[in-house]
């Protein structure tokens, strides 16, 4: 079968690794089921994979991807048909134990053998066929391309859980999103208009502002202390009740100036720097909350596809290539040159 994987890990020079070629087709053990891919999509994680975090030498090489829209193809050996055979599905990109407390409990994602498809022992789904948990499988959102719907297993899951499981928002809710164009903040956008909230987009990139005007948010602003100033006089002097937070470093201080008192920071990412002056003083004295979030349960999953679904929700894509062309995909992740998702039509 036609692959794009990783041959191996180089730090600097990421894409020297990559190669799209011909893989065994895999076979399903127990307690998984082999899909037909029809989507995937790419995230920051592939890259990370070809740079050699999280993958030991010998695990290469490795088919790339976690996001994946598919037929279901086949079941292993004794493995319960969730869905019948033919079934168009998305699967859920988190893996876990089954076992522990916190898999038996209601949130999964705290396991201490939590992974994402492509990690461990587990290959990637940028590929013809791909494996995955047969308890991770749900069917896919109607009225949704495929390619909108590979979007949805990661950037949108983290999305959903920072917006309305971590930061709690509620329709009328006002919150600020740092960063404008990417995987994460696109989604955040979208599906926080989507429930009713007043949504900000922050970007130090004048095109970017404009380009998420014109995706129908309520307000932009720039970065730094005039950002804070737009941000308070949007909300009457308040602040806003959370701000998505993925960048790091550079926006840090913008995000705790432009919170209310008792408002929530959630942090998915740190792509510009992961090691910001706190300003403990001014988290403990209005009461702020600072919340670290990872992907979402398959509850969470389940209640965002039929929140997608109700809510009539297209995922934001960039662009698409074909399989054989995936490579130019991973030129445009590396560049950071897109709005949206870059999405690998397979099937």
């Amino acid at each position: 079968m036609l692959a794009a994987y990783a041959i191996g890990a180089d730090e600097s020079r990421p894409l020297d690794k990559l190669e799209v070629g011909e893989r065994p087709i895999p076979e399903p053990g127990q307690g998984f089921v082999r899909l037909a891919v029809s989507a995937a999509a790419l995230n920051h994680h592939d890259l990370w994979t070809l740079r050699g975090v999280g993958a030991p030498p010998s695990s290469y090489p490795r088919t790339l991807g976690c996001d994946v829209v598919g037929r279901v193809d086949c079941y292993g050996p004794g493995t319960e048909e969730i869905l019948p055979t033919g079934t168009v599905v998305v699967a859920h990109a988190v893996v876990t134990c089954g076992r522990c407390n916190a898999c038996l409990g209601p949130d999964e994602t705290y396991c201490r053998h939590f992974a994402l498809l492509t990690e461990g022992s587990l290959e990637g789904t940028l590929a013809e066929y791909c494996l995955v948990p047969a308890a991770n499988i749900f069917p896919a959102p109607l009225g949704l391309p495929a390619a909108e719907v590979a979007c949805l297993p990661t950037s949108y899951l983290t999305a959903y859980r920072m917006l309305f499981t971590k930061a709690g928002l509620k329709p009328g809710n006002t919150v600020l999103i740092q960063g404008a164009g990417g995987g994460l903040s696109t989604a955040a956008e979208r599906l926080a208009l989507g429930g009713g909230l007043r949504v900000i987009v922050a970007s130090r990139s004048e095109h970017k502002r404009q380009a998420a005007e014109g995706r129908g948010v309520h307000r932009v602003v720039g970065t730094g202390r005039e950002a804070v100033s737009q941000v308070l006089s949007f909300t009457g002097g308040e602040g806003v009740d959370a701000v998505i937070e993925s960048v790091g470093e550079p926006t840090w201080a913008t995000s705790l100036r432009s919170l209310r008192r008792g408002g929530a920071i959630v942090v998915a990412g740190a792509t510009a720097g992961a090691d910001p002056p706190a300003d403990l003083r001014r988290v403990f004295w209005r009461q702020l909350q600072v919340i670290g979030s990872t992907m979402g349960t398959r509850a969470e999953f389940r209640s965002l596809l039929s929140m997608v679904e109700a809510a009539g929700i297209h995922p934001l894509i960039d662009s698409t290539v074909g399989l054989a062309d995936a490579r130019n995909a991973f030129v445009k992740l590396e560049s950071g040159d897109f709005a949206g998702k870059l999405v690998v039509l397979v099937g």
